[in-house]
Formats: structure tokens, C-alpha cells, sequence
């Protein structure tokens, strides 16, 4: 009992102990905010990651489609594909599967009287086939969440396509002095048409199909005067675009006119600018691969049981050289790696923190014991043992330890759970954004606190504590009690 005592003694009077407890209170507070930010950061990254891909995606890079079947003797039907998978073994552990066409091409349109070009990642989709394996309709701007998702034009979005081609035909007559008519009026593009404009009059025979181009490659970000990021679409729905691409076989360009229905925004601008989905019967017929695709995208029932027996199988019934099956992870897999390799040695690097303070620990408490000497001898006179004395110090140490974990505990967690707030407060103190949402499209900063990340710092920091302590209280449980009171 006198052990307790002397500790919580020591703790209030020695107000040394207070730099050995803040010390670990900064260190536990740092290490958890950190990892909270960074899990947050890797959690989102992930999600997005496995959002766009599907749980498995089997693909091929033969710009054609897939191999001929040497069961068939032809190339298989995308349906023919489905079927064989369905029946197989894996059938019955697929939730949803869907084929998919994607391939490079140019996206061109008009923009402030230019022509602007842009390479894009052209993507040929069923929208229900899509939405079904995840990664979709949760990302479209209009349609989001959606269960049967479409490329149909809203009536906005047809009374602005007639719009369109009402200028651009007056505009044409106009400038090669087509008979007297008054100059055309100017129409501001970003104006709405007018709501009692006739549908459908003046479109083109031939059915303009819809497409979903990334929400960045639709819009222009930029700065005013004031230095405040602002944005204007490029792209509104109902505005014309020309997609060019590659033929299947022969690799000639071919190319055709589609209008935008609605964006895609997944928040990771790498995805953004670069996606661009149209309808998977429509991009078969422009590359001349009518009833073929170039890959086909899985969801799982229980993607962490059963990834690597569907896996297997499908390589399995498609064992081809130029025939790919991938999970997510495993296509994302040098990304993924490097995320967690970079949290790793952060972790490594912020844990010095907790070492420093172990330093100051090993310091303090060796002041302590010099200071100590004629109690110690008192002590250990009265019949106090060796063991018993060094019990006292290593108690000092952990009870130093826990009251800095804890403190590091609570503190870091109300900064995780305020980081928004307190970032928001500090832009607005140094007039300098600490996490501009143009770069990493967040509309906050993202935390994830891990209970047993907590439960590991705070473990690890104890440990810490004791063990610097371990010293001074061995030097403590090796004083003579003659030595100590020889000049007392």
C-alpha cells in the first residue's frame, strides 16, 4: 500500500513528473490523429477504388474483344459468356455480372468558340448491368442512386439540344448570306432555353444516344479576382459531343455524335476527367464488333470468402494467355501497397515522439533518485526491500505513462473528431487553406479512428514509459541504507 501512496505522492508534488506526462500526452494525441487522418484517407481511396472496378473484372487487351471458343469455334457472345459462368460452380456465389466495352479515344466539343479535345477512357456499358455490380449509379450527378440508370435525355436536357441546333443553323445561314433574315439574337450558352420550346422539332433523323462523360472533363475549374475557386460547365446535358476511337479489328477511326445526360462524379480526379460511358450496344455498332465486349465485371455474394475459389474457376473455364482475372486489389495492387507502406513508416517515424519522451522520463526520474537517496535509505532501514523499492519507481513509471495516455487519448480523439473545425479556424487565421478541397476534391478532411490502432499506441506508450523507468529504479533498488544516511 505505501508503494501507491509514495507514487501518487511523487505525481502531485513533483512537478517535473508534468513534462514527463505531457511529453506522452503529445506523443499518443499526435499518433492518433495521424493514423485517424491517414486510415480516413486510405479508407476513402479504397472504397472509390473498388467502387469504379467491380469485385472481380475479367478483361482482355485484344482491341477485338475476347479469344475465339475452341468449344465454339467463334468468338463467344457477351450472353454466351454470362451463361457459361452462371452454370459454373462460381454461379452460384455471383450476385451480379455485366459486360463491358473500354478502349482510348478523343471526346471533342464546342466550348467559347473553340473546339476543345481531350483524351478520354471510353467505357461501353448496360447502365442496369453496371449499377447491378456497384460503382455507378452511385456516382451520377442526376440519377444518383438510381437502381435502373439510364442514357436517356431529360426533357431540359432535349429542349437544349434543339436550342443548340437552332443557333448553329441561323449562325450557318447567317455567315454564308443565306437570304435576307435578321441576325440570329445573341443567346447566352449558360441560359436555359426557353420552357415552351416544341421537343423534338428540328432534331436529327437519326437517334442521338446519351452519354456520361466524368464531372471534371465536363466542367472548368478556375480562379476569380479574388482568388476564389469557381466553376463553369463545359458540357451542360443536351450539349453534342464527338467520340473518336478505333475500330475492333481493323484499328481504322471511326467515330460518332452523342449528347450528355448526366456526369459521373466519384471525387477522384483521376476518374473524373478521364471517364466516359456510353451505351455498350451503340459502341459495338460504331468499332464494328457487334455481339462482342473486352471485359466482363463480377460482384460477389461474400467477396472475402469467396474472391479466390471464383477467381479460379474462371481462369479455369477460360485459361488463355491473353485473358486476364483480377480482383480489385490485385489491379490495384502497387497503389495499395504504397498506401500502406507510407502509413507504415509514418508510424515508425511519429513513434520517435513517445521515444523522446521516454528520454525525458529516463532523465527526470534519475534526478529523482539523486534527490532521493536519504528516503531511500530511510526506507530500506525500516525494512523495506530491494524489490520493493524498485517496485516504487516502476509504479512512478507507469502511473506517468497511463495518465499521459490517457490525456494523449482523449486529447487526440477531440481533435480527430473536430479536424474539420479546427482546420476551418486555422484557414481562416493564416488566411492560407491547410486542405483545399480543389486538390483533393473532399468536402472534408476523412478520419477513421481504429479502436485497436488506439489500443496499440496507448500499449505501446506504457511499455515505454516502464521500460526508461527501469534504470532509475534498479539504481534506486541497489542503494546501501548506510551509504544513503552516512552524511545525514
Amino acid at each position: 500500500m505505501y508503494k501507491l501512496l509514495l507514487c501518487v505522492r511523487y505525481l502531485q508534488t513533483r512537478y517535473l513528473a508534468f513534462i514527463c506526462i505531457v511529453s506522452v500526452m503529445l506523443g499518443v494525441a499526435t499518433l492518433i490523429v495521424v493514423n485517424a487522418v491517414m486510415s480516413g484517407f486510405s479508407t476513402k481511396l479504397k472504397d472509390r477504388l473498388h467502387g469504379v472496378l467491380s469485385d472481380i473484372v475479367m478483361d482482355t487487351d485484344r482491341m477485338e474483344g475476347f479469344p475465339p471458343s475452341p468449344e465454339a469455334g467463334r468468338p463467344e457472345t457477351p450472353d454466351e459468356m454470362i451463361a457459361r459462368i452462371m452454370a459454373s460452380p462460381a454461379g452460384e456465389r455471383i450476385e451480379a455480372i455485366t459486360p463491358t466495352i473500354e478502349v482510348f479515344a478523343i471526346l471533342q466539343f464546342p466550348f467559347r468558340g473553340q473546339v476543345i479535345t481531350k483524351p478520354v477512357r471510353l467505357i461501353g456499358v448496360d447502365p442496369t448491368g453496371r449499377a447491378a455490380v456497384g460503382g455507378f449509379s452511385e456516382y451520377l450527378v442526376r440519377q444518383h442512386g438510381s437502381p435502373n440508370p439510364t442514357f436517356d435525355l431529360t426533357p431540359d436536357a432535349l429542349r437544349r439540344h434543339d436550342w443548340n441546333k437552332r443557333q448553329r443553323e441561323q449562325d450557318a445561314a447567317f455567315d454564308v448570306g443565306a437570304p435576307p433574315a435578321p441576325k440570329p439574337p445573341v443567346v447566352d450558352p449558360n441560359a436555359l432555353p426557353p420552357p415552351d420550346l416544341e421537343l423534338g422539332k428540328g432534331t436529327p433523323e437519326v437517334k442521338m444516344h446519351g452519354v456520361i462523360p466524368g464531372y471534371t472533363l465536363a466542367h472548368f475549374r478556375y480562379r476569380d479576382e479574388h482568388g476564389e475557386v469557381q466553376e463553369e460547365a463545359a458540357l451542360k446535358p443536351g450539349d453534342a459531343v464527338t467520340i473518336t476511337t478505333v475500330g475492333g479489328g481493323d484499328l481504322k477511326p471511326v467515330w460518332g455524335n452523342f449528347l450528355v445526360a448526366d456526369y459521373l462524379k466519384t471525387e477522384m480526379s483521376e476518374y473524373d476527367q478521364s471517364f466516359v460511358y456510353v451505351p455498350i450496344d451503340q459502341l459495338q455498332k460504331i468499332r464494328g464488333m457487334d455481339k462482342r465486349c473486352t471485359a466482363v465485371q463480377l460482384k460477389l455474394k461474400d467477396y472475402d470468402r469467396d474472391k479466390e475459389f471464383v477467381t479460379n474457376e474462371i481462369r479455369r473455364l477460360y485459361p488463355y494467355p491473353d485473358v486476364q482475372i483480377a480482383t480489385w486489389e490485385e489491379r490495384q495492387g502497387p497503389l495499395l501497397s504504397a498506401i500502406d507502406v507510407e502509413r507504415g513508416i509514418l508510424n515508425l517515424l511519429l513513434f520517435m515522439i513517445v521515444g523522446v519522451a521516454g528520454f525525458s522520463i529516463l532523465a527526470i526520474f534519475t534526478m529523482i533518485v539523486s534527490e532521493k537517496y536519504r528516503d531511500i535509505g530511510i526506507l530500506k532501514s525500516l525494512g523495506a526491500s530491494s524489490g520493493g523499492v524498485m517496485s516504487i519507481f516502476l509504479g512512478y513509471g507507469l502511473l506517468l505513462g497511463t495518465v499521459g495516455c490517457g490525456l494523449g487519448t482523449a486529447l487526440g480523439l477531440w481533435i480527430t473528431r473536430n479536424i474539420n473545425w479546427i482546420e476551418n479556424g486555422l484557414t481562416t487565421l493564416t488566411g492560407t487553406a491547410l486542405f483545399p478541397r480543389d486538390i483533393y476534391y473532399f468536402k472534408e478532411i476523412p478520419t477513421n479512428v481504429d479502436p485497436m490502432n488506439v489500443v496499440l499506441v496507448n500499449v505501446g506508450a506504457v511499455a515505454i514509459a516502464a521500460v526508461f523507468s527501469l534504470l532509475p529504479a534498479y539504481r534506486a533498488a541497489r542503494l546501501h541504507p548506510v551509504r544513503a544516511l552516512r552524511f545525514e
